[in-house]
């Protein structure tokens, strides 16, 4: 299952979401949802991470980046990528 962590300045990561579903998401010229384009970071998609089913009764079970705007580094084990709020690491 994939963990998404949030980078933070201090060199410190937060935990966002994780679970089997990873979704990169494209949005129409009017920020609606257009197609998920795949299931890795993918420049100009947002990424959902999180689970398939619902595993409690919040309203939200995962974790949407704004759209990425740099893939960093990507290895077997991990990927890292920027959006224009923040920088992410997706483990997998």
């Amino acid at each position: 299952m994939a963990t998404l962590l949030k980078l933070l300045d201090n060199g410190q990561c937060e935990l966002k979401d994780g679970g089997a579903r990873v979704d990169a998401i494209s949005w129409d010229k009017d920020g609606n949802f257009e197609e998920i384009k795949g299931h890795e970071p993918i420049v100009g998609c947002s990424l959902l991470v999180g689970s398939i089913t619902a595993r409690s009764f919040s309203e939200q079970d995962y974790w949407l980046t704004t759209p990425i705007i740099e893939i960093v580094e990507k290895t077997d084990e991990y990927w890292i990528f920027k959006t224009n709020n923040s920088t992410y690491k997706l483990l997998i």
